[in-house]
């Protein structure tokens, strides 16, 4: 589902995708609430809160982090980097 929420100032919060084209709305600026690296050290993929830098969720699979993402970050909001959602690790074998 994808989901627009407009301030009484204009402006829209929402988790980009392009399932809708908000270019056609004017000129866009674009604020990252997340930022997904690859931590050499766990091989895993880790979800970092772009402010913070804390991690908010780790994952052997980026595709899942992305849906991680797309789960829990709403409109107006990001997730709160004090209460992290970290995944057990993952063994190869369990690949």
């Amino acid at each position: 589902m994808n989901i627009l929420r407009f301030d009484t100032g204009g402006r829209i919060g929402c988790l980009y995708t392009e399932a809708i084209d908000l270019r056609a709305l004017g000129r866009l600026h674009v604020v990252r609430a997340t930022d997904i690296r690859f931590n050499p050290e766990s091989q895993m993929w880790d979800v970092h809160h772009a402010d913070s830098g804390k991690v908010l969720h780790s994952h052997v699979s980026r595709d899942e982090c992305l849906r991680w993402e797309q789960h829990n970050l709403q409109p107006g909001g990001t997730p709160d980097p004090d209460t992290p959602n970290q995944q057990p690790a993952v063994t190869t074998n369990d690949l």
